[in-house]
């Protein structure tokens, strides 16, 4: 009988051993893939390549849809959760865009973005801030923006968009 005692307690100390082993492992490769994941997320990045390449996006790619009517580049630059506050305080999305764009050219004679803020943030996000310039029929107006965008799958998407002080200057 104290034998089998015997016998029985070092089978419980091996089963238990055996399944603190088995947890440490999971909880060990756990915090590893944990760890994988987010050095994936928080990978250095070179600041100045990707500020050229919003500047680039904010400056020449987004009027060039407008003015263009180019409903594909559009799509691209726009987040599927894309919002916009317009001058007049309406709210807008990415489908109300790209039908905007479908109907009305922008006519303008010329257009230019002044960018005042740009800012990338550790989180994939960046800030873009300033004025745009319009000049028409020699008539020249301006407006104030801001936008919000999130890089995804290594791509800038365009999330929030909030335009104000529309003023024509002569």
């Amino acid at each position: 009988m104290i034998l089998s005692n015997e016998i029985v307690g070092n089978f419980k100390n091996y089963t238990i051993r055996k399944i603190t082993f088995i947890l440490l492992s999971i909880i060990f490769f756990s915090c590893n893939e944990k760890r994988s994941t987010e050095s994936k997320i928080d990978l250095p990045i070179d600041i100045g390549q990707e500020k050229a390449k919003l500047r680039f996006l904010k400056e020449v790619e987004w009027p060039k849809a407008y003015k263009e009517q180019d409903t594909i580049l559009l799509d691209r630059i726009l987040g599927e959760d894309f919002q916009m506050i317009t001058n007049n305080g309406e709210w807008s999305n990415k489908a109300k865009q790209l039908e905007r764009i479908k109907k009305f050219a922008m006519n303008h004679d010329s257009f230019r973005y002044e960018i005042k803020r740009l800012e990338i943030l550790q989180n994939n996000t960046a800030i873009i801030a300033g004025t745009g310039h319009i000049i028409n029929d020699n008539k020249k107006s301006i407006y104030q923006s801001s936008n919000v965008l999130m890089k995804r799958n290594g791509v800038w998407k365009a999330v929030l968009s909030h335009v104000s002080g529309y003023t024509e200057l002569e």
